[in-house]
């Protein structure tokens, strides 16, 4: 009896609990399009690759990293009218003895519409080290392991759009700068991408001593894929007291056109390949001020039978901002200018 009077309890406070959450707002999260947000960022971008193959017993996978610099950026947000701008900051987070110097662009755009994101990247690296390459090279010292190539280039073009199940989900709100959540939302969603992206280089880009004279695509100065696919995958928002994190992950598969080019033959082969969707964002965040992490990553892959080229990019930022309720002060500052004129006015009918 008493555990049937618990649980009667538990319903009733659990009841009144979501009828007073529902009375506060039908929506589960709060936009802030009539507050100017005034933020500022800071992290950086990098994109790492691997080829992997059995060039011999010890030799399994060639690293490549390239070389990059911390951005701080600055950006506002007011209704309709967003901007940001980032500063590269002059020092290299890797020593450029041992990883060179990298010319990298990144751009890009979203924008949301309904239940639908969409978002749209182009990144262009140019200038890797080849990690440890003393392993194939004798040469090479052990203090300085790697192998600077400023001739490699690694690109990627992306549109990708998801498609949320729930109209309650909105990427504003789990990026939590121009909207927030307020409490707990999860959702599947689909992901439709499109990828252009690759390695290439002027001359072979892997050296002659990793080169198979049996396998012509270890001597390839090009290395490229165009795919098309779906990525189903599930969203999750947690709200705890003044704290928001967000979770996205997805895992399908693709259409994928690849090719590689050697000694200017190109060989073309058609195929699927895997694809994963992950992006993670959590911080303070209240309706006065936020403070987040943000975290994208989006990986690559174009494999040919045993051998395989693997493309990795992520961004890591720390992203803080205030919002200010401009409305309120507009609206305060002429009801105080009307209030002057009335008492103006008083003065002027009293001294008639």
């Amino acid at each position: 009896m008493s555990k049937i009077w618990f649980l009667i309890s538990f319903l009733s406070v659990f009841a009144i609990g979501a009828h007073s959450q529902e009375m506060d707002s039908l929506l589960p999260y709060q936009k802030y399009k009539n507050r100017l947000v005034l933020y500022s960022d800071f992290g950086w971008s990098t994109a790492p690759m691997s080829i992997s193959y059995p060039f011999t017993q010890e030799i399994k996978h060639v690293k490549f990293r390239n070389n990059f610099n911390p951005v701080l950026g600055f950006g506002f947000s007011y209704k309709w009218m967003s901007l940001r701008f980032g500063i590269t900051l002059p020092n290299s987070v890797r020593s450029k003895n041992k990883f060179g110097k990298t010319t990298y662009y990144d751009l890009g755009f979203d924008f949301s519409f309904k239940n639908m994101y969409f978002d749209v990247d182009w990144h262009l690296y140019q200038g890797y080290a080849m990690k440890n390459a003393d392993r194939w090279n004798d040469t090479i010292s052990p203090d300085e392991p790697n192998l600077i190539r400023e001739d490699i280039n690694a690109a990627s073009f992306s549109i990708n759009a998801w498609q949320f199940f729930k109209n309650d989900f909105k990427m504003a709100a789990f990026k939590g700068k121009t909207a927030s959540y307020h409490r707990d939302v999860r959702t599947f969603y689909l992901k439709y991408t499109t990828n252009y992206y690759g390695i290439s280089s002027a001359q072979p880009i892997l050296p002659i001593e990793l080169q198979d004279t049996a396998e012509s695509k270890t001597s390839a100065s090009v290395i490229g894929a165009f795919d098309v696919g779906v990525v189903p995958g599930y969203a999750y928002v947690r709200r705890w007291r003044i704290f928001q994190i967000g979770i996205m992950g997805g895992l399908g598969l693709v259409l994928q056109s690849k090719i590689y080019t050697f000694e200017g033959t190109t060989r073309s082969f058609l195929g699927l390949a895997p694809r994963v969707d992950f992006k993670i964002v959590g911080g303070i965040n209240k309706p006065k001020y936020f403070i987040m992490f943000v975290s994208d990553f989006d990986n690559k892959s174009i494999a040919f039978n045993d051998f395989s080229y693997k493309q990795t990019y992520y961004n890591l930022r720390i992203v803080g901002g205030i919002r200010l309720n401009v409305s309120k002060k507009k609206e305060a500052r002429e009801a105080a200018e009307k209030k002057a004129q009335d008492e103006a006015e008083k003065e002027k009918r009293k001294n008639l």
